[in-house]
Formats: C-alpha cells, sequence, structure tokens
C-alpha cells in the first residue's frame, strides 16, 4: 500500500525548536515525530512512501534515506520556490500514485488503527475518506458533520464559537482513490479541506468519516509538544520505545546509562542511552531526557524535555521546559516552566529564564543574568543593562526598537520624573 506523508511545513508556532530541522524531525520520545509516523505505516501494511517536503528537506532525507533500515520503500518530492499547499504537493506526485493510497502529516503523534479506517474506505466504496477524532476543544482544527452512514454532510476549517456544530476534527489523515486528484490543477497552490474537498462534494463524490477511537495530537505548538511527551509517559499513546523499561513502574533507560545510586529517579520517566546522572539529583515524573546527556550533582529536574548531547551543572533546576541539542546549562541556572533554550546555547552559572521565555540557537547567557523576554536576535543577554562605556549593542540585532522600550520602561522605575534630554550623531542608524 501507497502513503504520502506531508513533512514540507516550517513550523513557525514551534520555533525555536524548528530553526535547525523541519518539524517533522522534532523528537518526540528521542525520535522524530516522522519516525513514529512510519512505523505506525508499516505496522499497518503501507510500505510505499513519499514524503513531501520543502523546508529544510536534506534534514529529512538524511535521516530515512531510501527507507531501507525502516523496512519500507521510501521516496521523496521537494517543492522548491512558493509551497503548493496539502493538496498541490500530492497533485505534483500524481504519476506515482496509482492505486488507493493515504495521505497523513508528518507532524503527529498517533496510534490510530489506519487497517479499520482502510476497511471501512473499502466498505463505503468511498472515493475520500477522512479519518476523525473527537476532540474536547475543536476550535483549532477543520471540524466535520456525518449522516448515520457516516458520509461527510458538512465540514468547516478552525470554526468560531458559533459556527462549531460537531466535536469530530479533522486529523489530516486521508485514504484517496487516485482520480480525486483529477480535480485539482497542477502547479497551483490547494488545499484539501478549503479546496478538493468543497469540489469532491459539489461533485456528489462518495466521501466519508472514519471516527478513530485511537490516539491523535496535533503537535502545533510548545504546549501540544510538551503534552504529547505527558501522553506518552502515561501510556495514552502506542509508540515504539526504544529503551528497556526498568524495574521502577514507568522508567525507561537507554544502554550505557549510569545513574548514581545516590540519585532520585520517579516514574514516568525516560532516559536516553549513555546518559550520566549525578548524585543526589532529582529527576521528577514526566521527564524525557535525550541521548549522551549529562547531569551533575544536586540537580532538580521536573517535568523538562532536554534533546541529545546536552550539559546540565550541579544545582541546577529545570522546571517544565525544553532544552535543545547541546545546550550547556551551568551551575545552579534556573529554567522555569514553559522556557525553551534552543540548540548550542549556553546558560550561564545562576542565570534565570523566566517562564514562558524562548532562547533561540546559538545565544550565550551570561552568569547571573535574568532573562524576562525571548532572546531572538544578537548572540548573548547580558547580565547588566549598562557598563563602563554605557550601553552598547550591534544595531538592529542587539539594540532594537524593542530594546529601546526596555530601556525606557527601566530608566521610568529608578529616575524621579523631569524632564529628559536626547540627542544623536548624525549616523542614519541613530535615527531608529
Amino acid at each position: 500500500m501507497k502513503a504520502v506523508i506531508m513533512a514540507g511545513g516550517s513550523g513557525t508556532r514551534l520555533r525555536p525548536l524548528t530553526c535547525n530541522l523541519p518539524k517533522p524531525m522534532v523528537p518526540v520520545a528521542n525520535k522524530p515525530m516522522a519516525y513514529h509516523i512510519v512505523n505506525l505505516l508499516k505496522k499497518h501494511g503501507f510500505d510505499d512512501i513519499v514524503f513531501t517536503l520543502h523546508y529544510l528537506p536534506d534534514a529529512i532525507k538524511d535521516y530515512f534515506q531510501d527507507g531501507s533500515e525502516f523496512g519500507v520503500k521510501i521516496d521523496y518530492s521537494t517543492e522548491e520556490g512558493k509551497p503548493l499547499g496539502t493538496a498541490g504537493c500530492v497533485k505534483a506526485i500524481q504519476d506515482r500514485l496509482d492505486s488507493t493510497f493515504l495521505v497523513i502529516s508528518g507532524d503527529t503523534l498517533t496510534d490510530m488503527d489506519l487497517s479499520a479506517a482502510l476497511a471501512f474506505h473499502r466498505q463505503k466504496k468511498s472515493k475520500a475518506t477522512l479519518v476523525l477524532k473527537r476532540v474536547a476543544n475543536p476550535f483549532e482544527y477543520g471540524v466535520v458533520i456525518t449522516d448515520g452512514e457516516g458520509r461527510i454532510q458538512r465540514f468547516l476549517e478552525k470554526p468560531g464559537a458559533s459556527e462549531i456544530f460537531s466535536d469530530t476534527a479533522n486529523t489530516g489523515t486521508y485514504i484517496l482513490e487516485p482520480e480525486v486528484l483529477n480535480y485539482i490543477l497542477m502547479g497551483q497552490e490547494q488545499d484539501f479541506s478549503n479546496d478538493l474537498f468543497p469540489m469532491l462534494q459539489l461533485a456528489n463524490e462518495p466521501m466519508y468519516g472514519y471516527v478513530s477511537d485511537g490516539y491523535w495530537c496535533d503537535i502545533g505548538n510548545l504546549q501540544m509538544y510538551r503534552q504529547a511527551h505527558k501522553d506518552l509517559l502515561a501510556g495514552e499513546v502506542d509508540v515504539d520505545i526504544d529503551y528497556l523499561p526498568q524495574t521502577e513502574k514507568g522508567v525507561w533507560i537507554g544502554l550505557g546509562t549510569q545513574v548514581d545510586p545516590k540519585a532520585r529517579v520517579e516514574g514516568p520517566v525516560m532516559i536516553g542511552s549513555n546518559c550520566r546522572i549525578g548524585p543526589e539529583t532529582e529527576i521528577g515524573p514526566f521527564s524525557t531526557i535525550g541521548d549522551n546527556v549529562v547531569i551533575q550533582e544536586k540537580v532538580s529536574v521536573k517535568q523538562p524535555v532536554i534533546w541529545s548531547n546536552t550539559y546540565v551543572g550541579n544545582g541546577a533546576q529545570l522546571r517544565a521546559c525544553v532544552i535543545c541539542n547541546n545546550a550547556t546549562v551551568h551551575d545552579s541556572a534556573e529554567i522555569l516552566e514553559g522556557g525553551i533554550i534552543g540548540s548550542n546555547t549556553a546558560v550561564g552559572q545562576e542565570a534565570l529564564i523566566s517562564p514562558d521565555v524562548r532562547v533561540w540557537p546559538d545565544k550565550v547567557i551570561e552568569s547571573g543574568s535574568r532573562v524576562l523576554t525571548s532572546l531572538v536576535w544578537g548572540t548573548k543577554a547580558p547580565r547588566t543593562l549598562f557598563g563602563a562605556h554605557g550601553v552598547r549593542g550591534l544595531a538592529n540585532v542587539e539594540i532594537a526598537p524593542g530594546w529601546a522600550v526596555n530601556l525606557a520602561a527601566d530608566d521610568g522605575a529608578v529616575v524621579r520624573s523631569g524632564p529628559v534630554l536626547l540627542s544623536r550623531d548624525y549616523w542614519p542608524v541613530s535615527q531608529m
């Protein structure tokens, strides 16, 4: 059976996780999201797979190659220039889709029964079957209503509060007959939900919705990314975990990992291979730690997602944060709830990353710094604003409009009310 994995999105809502990675390559349980999708497809007999790519395509190609290592056949279609949309990118490979095929997003975590969905599709003699999932909050998804036979009557993409007519969400997983692609124009940007499916409905083509009772999580933002890890560790989704479970309930530890006898690990927890956990370190429930991670002494770890090749120094505190590859967290630093540390970033001793602050890759947080807002541009977060020679930084990089607003707020907080003198030199950048 053939399947198409849509993997072209840039994942802007997941940044800085996706600054250097396409969204399907962001790790969940220490494996790329797309790895779990490939395993699911293989499990249900979809072993001839095409990835549609656009953003950082080589990262996916280099990882999956021809698919032989994963027990499937994998090919690729890379969009150049403007993206063609969900339906347009599938139309581009129409010549490879000569029989019933499945389309699935590469950036979800799911264990839906695709075999049951395929059987339903064939039983109904459907031209297009949408795999649906009942959700508590349908605002973020396309919602679908079906009749008693499962035939689709109406659908709406991301409805407002007054428009909700169903709790069955479109999961972005479709089983299609190849002839439905004839409704799409080659080389034009077109979407399944907004373009193809309305055309099929107008043409009275048989289009059905199959409601799955399996787990499904659309990892569209950082909150859902952390939630997916919690759900996985809680056993709510059935995916392959490479690490062997330990005697303690819900604790997985990879090969070559050393946990000091004086460390405390409370499941559910996942610790990758070749890690070292120091004495008197506490790793709390719902923590995920990648491969080749060093966590030193007396570290408090509560619900973070730590990617591979990361170092955490003595006495650091990690609280429901995400730390990307090759990051360094020095002694006694604190990263609070919702904080994100980009890859190749160093957090200095006793530095504090405030809740929900995102630090982009390749940054240096100086020792003792208090980072209160996200750090996107520039290279470092200094401990103090004023130095021996006043305020210094790169124009439009470190010294930018947002920075100027913060400077004014700081002055207003400490300087008494009175006249303010402003001046500038003749350089154009000074007009900022």
